[in-house]
């Protein structure tokens, strides 16, 4: 088994180093980096809102994530923890945060929609990193080591505030995608997915089901008859017995 490779990057990134990223690189990052979510996305790309700052010319790194953050004595704000929010939610979006925020690195948890991977990352030479696992909120929040700025923290709140962090040696993340495309994420979901049913042989059907997590209402939505949809919930077939 080949030993995973550590990878140094100082933000703004440049092309060529992104380029030069593989799947499965781990990933430290120095610099400065900023947090922008569906609160900001909304502001910016549907009501046409002005940035704040000219986030071309301080980052290219957007990290999707809530963080930890409080007010110092020193009319500051401290961070002690990061937590990653699922990006997939967002990828409707990321065409255009590209076209707006020169934006070259994505971070989350989680993954994109396939699709975005090769219509979106690929073409923009842009690469998403995954957080490693729950609970590493306190690691990451030690590469934090300054809150240089944060807009539209009084509208949107702490999880969907523009957070501008200096960091040093943030970390680590995971390489999801390659230059071609291709997601670790939906590579691994393809192998678990085709082996799933198995795991249900010889059991009856579930009375209601749902696909999981889609940026589509219609996949966790059952229509009545009339057409009107009612939410639903994981409801497996009794296998047990009656008795006591």
């Amino acid at each position: 088994m080949s030993q995973m490779r550590v990878v140094k990057l100082q933000v703004p990134v440049s092309q060529e180093d992104v380029d030069k990223l593989e799947q499965g690189d781990v990933v430290y990052l120095t610099g400065t980096l900023y947090t922008a979510r569906e609160g900001v996305y909304k502001k910016v790309l549907e009501s046409g809102d002005e940035l704040p700052v000219d986030i071309r010319a301080i980052s290219n790194v957007n990290f999707h994530c809530s963080p930890a953050a409080s007010p110092n004595t020193e009319g500051g704000y401290d961070v002690g923890a990061v937590t990653a929010t699922a990006s997939f939610r967002f990828g409707k979006w990321m065409k255009d945060w590209f076209d707006t925020s020169g934006a070259k690195i994505i971070i989350g948890k989680g993954g994109m929609p396939e699709e975005a991977y090769r219509e979106v990352f690929m073409p923009y030479g842009a690469r998403y990193l995954s957080t490693v696992g729950y609970g590493a909120g306190a690691l990451l929040g030690r590469g934090i080591k300054r809150v240089k700025d944060v807009h539209w923290l009084e509208e949107n709140g702490i999880a969907q505030a523009m957070w501008i962090f200096e960091v040093e040696e943030i970390g680590p993340f995971i390489v999801d995608n390659d230059r071609e495309g291709n997601s670790l994420f939906v590579n691994h979901e393809r192998a678990v997915n085709a082996k799933l049913e198995k795991l249900y042989e010889g059991l009856k059907p579930p009375a209601l089901k749902r696909y999981g997590e889609t940026t589509s209402r219609a996949d966790e939505v059952i229509g009545e008859p009339d057409n009107t949809p009612i939410q639903i919930v994981n409801v497996m077939p009794y296998q047990g017995s009656d008795k006591k």
